[in-house]
């Protein structure tokens, strides 16, 4: 359970400000169908956040604990690091209407999602914690607990949100969970 929660939390907070919640700030306003948004979110997390923790699980079986602890550590600092560099806004393809917004959605999340900071926290916390299920569940619980108010209420809820803050919460959450692994 303890995975699952991890997983949840450190998501959530870093994927506040994260380019993938700008992405969905762009989508509802292109396309004005949250539903259809929510559900192409959905499936592009759990496809990208499933092979991240799959990937992170699978890693563990070739280096020793003690490197893993030692790699999964610093890994945590540097993803600590890493949030406070604010995202910038990518503009997306500009054809995106004709695909509809679920699939849209679905095809470009899942690339926005590539390298992005929120699949490295995938790929470490599967290593930790070895729980490829509830790392998957957790990661994209969190993901959609950051970016469903995004869809739903645009606009409004960005002006509301203090995305510095944020973003030194989460900072925060890895920096300590780092600590934490490197020093038990």
């Amino acid at each position: 359970m303890e995975a699952f929660l991890v997983s949840t939390s450190t998501v959530a907070l870093a994927e506040i400000g994260d380019k993938t919640q700008l992405l969905s700030l762009f989508l509802a306003a292109r396309f004005r169908k949250p539903i259809p948004i929510i559900f192409g979110i959905l499936v592009a997390t759990l496809l990208n956040h499933g092979l991240s923790a799959w990937l992170g699980v699978w890693l563990t079986e070739f280096i020793s604990p003690q490197t893993g602890r030692l790699l999964v550590g610093i890994s945590f600092i540097a993803v600590a690091l890493w949030i406070l560099i604010p995202d910038k806004e990518e503009d997306a393809a500009s054809n995106i209407n004709r695909y509809g917004a679920f699939i849209a959605t679905m095809v470009l999340f899942f690339l926005a999602e590539i390298g992005d900071k929120t699949q490295i926290a995938t790929v470490i916390l599967a290593a930790q914690y070895q729980q490829f299920m509830l790392v998957t569940l957790g990661t994209t619980i969190g993901m959609m607990l950051a970016n469903v108010p995004i869809v739903i209420f645009g606009h409004r809820l960005m002006q509301k949100l203090p995305l510095n803050a944020a973003r030194y919460a989460a900072s925060i959450v890895f920096m300590t969970l780092g600590i934490m692994t490197l020093l038990l």
